[in-house]
């Protein structure tokens, strides 16, 4: 059987390699092809298009790099004919993913949508273009599944496969001594995201914003496919980039400053108090609050439909502000109100098996067409 993965970002190639892995266990005829990252091309995904090509951010950024994306297409869809795959999975990254779809529809090969895009944020009139284009969609937050059923539409919650991959993580007992970190002085994880835009635009931002490089120990967590010399211009004596362990950082982490996005989930999941900081082109944040129908942008107080966690965005985003919340982060009844928080917000996403869930349905269906 052969499988079309198509992954356009980190948070993407995360769950496409776990997907993967779970299709091999269960069908180990499977061959996988696609777009991602390092960790589906490990699971043994063959890649025609690296994330690192496909990640823009904004609606700028993307009007700027519209012919890269416009070649990105032709690259997918020479990909798709020449390889005629059983079936297409697609990973978030609706931008691209959904206008791919519609042109798959005309080849009559089967779509399977794992992890829907955020159409309860904006656009929600999106359902019916991705259940019309998808034989199955597959949502991994609690409340999608009532969203849908609000426009007649039966969807699968398989559950969060963050869960998973947390709860099978296993620190790395040494990581103190391999970074010369003290026992005695907090540690504070800097997570200024996944793509070099939000990088360049909040690292400095989070790194300003510093108490006392004598209070604290300070843990940059550096992407895996971004190259150093772009966190070079940043580091300082009191920080330690450490690249592709971010896990590991966020284990042995007392608090943390987090661009929005999944990490902010994955903080939440280790139960690290932190601030969640986000800025982006003004033009693209313009257009998105007059689009964008939510009160939260991190998944954490998405998820638990209230303030969990603080967010500071754009303007709030500034040194002065973020240092006033990174304080609060260290104040015992602070830290414990949140993680209080974070307990019940385990509780929403108790169910586990996300991959192995989304794995069964998309077999089974595709072992119904060919019955």
């Amino acid at each position: 059987m052969k499988l079309y993965v198509i992954a356009g970002e980190p948070s993407g190639d995360l769950h496409g390699s776990n997907l993967i892995q779970a299709l091999q266990n269960q069908n180990p005829q499977s061959r996988f092809r696609g777009t991602g990252g390092d960790l589906m091309q490990a699971k043994g995904c063959s890649l025609d298009l690296h994330i690192k090509e496909m990640a823009f951010m904004g609606f700028v950024e993307v009007l700027k790099n519209l012919s890269a994306i416009r070649r990105n297409f032709q690259i997918v869809k020479q990909a798709i004919q020449d390889w005629q795959p059983d079936a297409i999975i697609l990973i978030d990254y609706p931008g691209f993913n959904l206008r791919l779809a519609k042109w798959i529809k005309k080849l009559e090969i089967p779509v399977y949508y794992y992890i829907s895009p955020q159409v309860w944020a904006w656009k929600a009139n999106r359902v019916h273009k991705i259940c019309a284009l998808s034989r199955r969609v597959l949502t991994i937050l609690p409340f999608e599944k009532d969203f849908y059923a609000k426009y007649n539409y039966e969807v699968d919650y398989v559950g969060h496969p963050l869960v998973d991959v947390i709860q099978s993580f296993k620190p790395d007992s040494s990581f103190k001594k391999k970074y010369n970190l003290q026992d005695d002085k907090p540690i504070l994880a800097l997570l200024p995201g996944s793509r070099k835009q939000e990088i360049q635009r909040l690292l400095k931002v989070m790194i300003a914003s510093l108490p006392e490089k004598e209070t604290v120990q300070v843990l940059l967590a550096g992407a895996p496919h971004i190259e150093r010399e772009i966190y070079q211009p940043f580091l300082n004596s009191g920080i330690q980039l450490i690249q592709n362990d971010t896990y590991n950082i966020l284990a042995h982490a007392d608090a943390a400053l987090v661009t929005s996005g999944t990490a902010t989930l994955e903080t939440a999941l280790f139960n690290v108090p932190q601030v969640v900081c986000y800025k982006a082109d003004p033009i693209s944040v313009w257009i998105a609050r007059r689009l964008i129908k939510i009160h939260f942008i991190s998944l954490v107080n998405l998820i638990a439909n209230k303030l969990i966690v603080k967010e500071l965005i754009q303007a709030e985003a500034e040194p002065h502000f973020i240092s006033t919340e990174l304080a609060l982060l260290f104040e015992p009844s602070y830290r414990r109100q949140m993680i209080d928080n974070y307990k019940e917000l385990h509780k929403q996403l108790h169910l586990g098996g996300a991959s192995d869930r989304a794995a069964e349905i998309i077999l089974a269906d595709l072992a119904s067409i060919n019955k």
